[in-house]
């Protein structure tokens, strides 16, 4: 297994920068300023590593298995459910649910509630979320009669309370709302939609892959119905997340899919099913991709401190001053208290022009509609660029990409 994680007593961004091997890399000849940690975050040596000894040393199927590697397999498999656990601050792990990542978590709630749901029931969603978190509402618009109720966005970005109030209703089954945005960088005020929407008689739903590794959550203390989260967000490998769900909710939801795993007994005539987690994780899990979102987070337990969050702030806040100088430039997303993710336009330019020579420059930065296409519409654009900071970003880089943005307007401009 992998090395114990060293101690440290205060935040070195050096420390950091050395235990992700990918930045050493040079694009172009350029170092790699790597400002795309929203799409998809980077892996220390100690997540790899975990993996690979894995793998190497103790791979088997888990759970069914009476041999030794079996049995470590499974242990090593439930020690990454109970890391996730205490990520999330769920009460048992019998709630932490491992999906292929957070779509595949929020489609499995809104297929384990469809039978809960007639015409003309409601489901909010926010204008600013992530398509993941449209779409499988979408399934039950189409296939139960539901109806879909959009909370506005401010012209700061904040999520739109009064929009949010003046449509709950005795209708609304169902809030699904991001935790942080993943173009505007906002933080709704999760803890009093939540309370609302309880109040109501609403579920609610909780994407919280951005802020599952900006923030400290804690599920029991926003009594969220639902928190789903990726690891490739939180440093750890892609192909795996985690639903957190209430226990006597999960246990009265179907199962998701049918196969190895998630039944109790199956006979010629019937079949009974598990209890949750197992309930919904069937067939062969991802095991070498929960070994490692175990690692990831157990090493975010060690290193995402006070300290390395007030670095990352002020990493995101050098990069907005840079560019508000920068003629034409408008930056989407100005909400108090708002994640580390600047989104931009610059007038007489395309987000995709921008990031293509932004690459020839070393710097990776995400263009396009970010799956957020309602909320695009919203801020009458088609597209835009998004820089976003990871816990391995240097105030250096930060300057950096002001550079080589200013650079990239003039040659598109000139």
């Amino acid at each position: 297994m992998a090395d114990e994680l060293s101690l440290e007593s205060e935040f070195d961004i050096q420390t950091i920068r050395q235990q992700f091997p990918i930045l050493d890399r040079q694009i172009g000849g350029k170092p790699l300023v790597y400002l795309d940690s929203a799409a998809s975050s980077q892996k220390s040596d100690f997540v790899l590593d975990a993996m690979s000894n894995q793998a190497r040393t103790a791979y088997s199927n888990v759970h069914r298995g009476l041999h030794t590697l079996a049995n470590e397999t499974t242990d090593a498999f439930e020690k990454a459910r109970e890391l996730v656990r205490s990520h999330l601050n769920a009460k048992s792990v019998d709630e932490v649910i491992f999906t292929k990542g957070a779509t595949e978590a929020i489609n499995l709630v809104a297929s384990g509630l469809a039978e809960t749901i007639k015409a003309g029931d409601e489901i909010m969603v926010s204008v600013m979320e992530h398509h993941s978190n449209i779409v499988p509402w979408h399934f039950l618009r189409e296939r139960f009669g539901a109806v879909i109720k959009w909370i506005e966005v401010s012209e700061d970005g904040s999520l739109d309370m009064e929009s949010f109030r003046t449509q709950l209703s005795q209708k609304t089954r169902i809030v699904a709302v991001t935790h942080m945005s993943n173009v505007l960088g906002t933080v709704p005020d999760v803890a009093t939609i939540i309370k609302e929407a309880h109040d109501a008689g609403a579920l609610v739903l909780l994407d919280g892959c951005q802020a599952a590794v900006h923030l400290e959550i804690d599920v029991q203390a926003l009594d969220a119905d639902f928190y789903v989260c990726s690891a490739h967000k939180m440093y750890g490998p892609t192909g795996i997340g985690a639903l957190y769900g209430k226990l006597d909710i999960l246990s009265a939801m179907r199962p998701y899919q049918g196969g190895g795993e998630m039944i109790d007994t199956v006979t010629r005539n019937g079949v009974t099913y598990n209890a949750p987690p197992h309930r919904f994780e069937a067939g062969t899990p991802a095991i070498l991709e929960a070994v490692g979102f175990g690692a990831a987070v157990e090493w975010m337990q060690k290193y995402v401190t006070p300290d390395a969050r007030a670095y990352k702030k002020a990493v995101y806040e050098r990069l907005a001053e840079g560019v508000r100088g920068i003629n034409g430039l408008t930056i989407h997303g100005t909400a108090e208290g708002k994640g580390p993710v600047l989104t931009f336009s610059i007038e007489g330019t395309h987000p995709h022009d921008l990031a293509q020579i932004l690459d020839r420059y070393g710097v990776a930065i995400r263009a396009g509609n970010h799956c957020a296409q309602p909320l695009m519409s919203h801020l009458k654009v088609s597209a835009t660029a998004r820089a976003s900071v990871g816990i391995y970003n240097t105030l250096e880089e930060a300057d950096m990409f002001v550079q080589a943005l200013e650079k990239a307007r003039a040659m598109l401009l000139a």
